[in-house]
């Protein structure tokens, strides 16, 4: 009996916490690196929930181990809702196939709130590389078997690589990195070859005419560099697209999870909020938390036969 009055006056509890929520700052926990897609992402939609809900939306970047450190910490932190995370489908769905043991369980420590949209990822190269196309970088790079270096920093960009080494038939040295943004770094001072970038850094890095694009991940070109080859065009079947979402620690009380995806979904509804996230290289396509739940699971699949295909082995 005591047991089943405790847990009602903890249910009533967190019904009445739910009811005034928010009451402080939210923290959204970002596990990539500030300037990466992600980090983007989280900026725009805590500026969009702050005007919303009135209180600070705060971004607090936790990168390293491919997302999994910030996930591993959002996972153990209590569910009152004053800590989430904008995710991806690397610490949510791919680090199951890229790591032999994980610090959480990307579904059941977590309570998924809305899917933002989807993105792709440019392969680029400085603007002096001898290769000028896609099939001129592909033969390139068979001439000169473990000549040319390529860095990543997510699971998007390192199964990108890797299926275009296992496709092409490439011999390339791999170097990992935190975060996107400093493989962008390396391969701009000369460190490394080529890199593959999430769209949001592509397009300005092609923009300001620092790195030059030779083609994108997704299946077809993108409406955002139409100029730019998709891979698919020189390596029929390859296809890789990222997604970004928010969840929070499980047993996040319904109310606030009904809160919160009102209001993503109001602001993703509006041309303007659409307009930020097309320049930041990001096709708005919400989902509701029991369908970003249900797709998280499939992606987790599909994750799994992407690193197969791309010979990938767990660390």
């Amino acid at each position: 009996m005591k047991m089943i009055v405790a847990a009602a006056v903890a249910f009533f509890a967190l019904a009445a916490h739910a009811q005034g929520w928010p009451a402080r700052p939210v923290k959204l926990v970002v596990p990539f690196p500030a300037g990466s897609a992600t980090d983007q992402v989280a900026r725009l939609i805590g500026a969009e929930l702050q005007a919303a809900l009135g209180q600070p939306f705060v971004v607090e970047n936790k990168p390293g181990a491919q997302g999994a450190i910030a996930a591993a910490e959002v996972a153990k932190a209590a569910p009152d809702g004053y800590t989430l995370m904008v995710t991806t489908n690397t610490p949510q769905a791919a680090n199951v196939s890229l790591f032999k043991k994980l610090a959480y369980d990307p579904v059941k420590d977590f309570t998924p709130i809305t899917r933002y949209g989807t993105t792709a990822f440019m392969l680029m190269v400085r603007p002096d590389f001898p290769a000028k196309t896609l099939k001129e970088f592909l033969a390139h790079a068979r001439a000169n078997p473990s000549r040319l270096s390529a860095g990543y920093g997510s699971a998007g960009s390192q199964v990108s690589l890797a299926m275009l080494k296992s496709m092409a038939k490439l011999e390339v040295v791999e170097v990992p990195y935190k975060g996107i943004p400093q493989a962008v770094a390396d391969t701009l001072g000369g460190t490394l070859a080529f890199t593959f970038v999430d769209m949001a850094n592509a397009l300005a890095q092609a923009k300001g005419g620092k790195l030059r694009g030779l083609a994108v991940t997704s299946a077809r070109r993108s409406a955002l560099a139409p100029e730019v080859p998709a891979i698919a065009e020189e390596l029929p079947g390859y296809e890789i697209v990222a997604w970004f979402a928010l969840v929070g620690p499980a047993k996040l009380p319904a109310a606030v999870v009904e809160r919160l995806h009102e209001a993503n979904m109001a602001a993703l509804a509006r041309p303007e909020v659409k307009e930020k996230f097309a320049a930041i290289g990001t096709e708005v396509a919400p989902l509701a938390p029991a369908e970003l739940g249900r797709f998280i699971q499939s992606e987790i699949e599909h994750w799994a036969r992407l690193a197969k295909l791309a010979g990938i082995q767990p660390e």
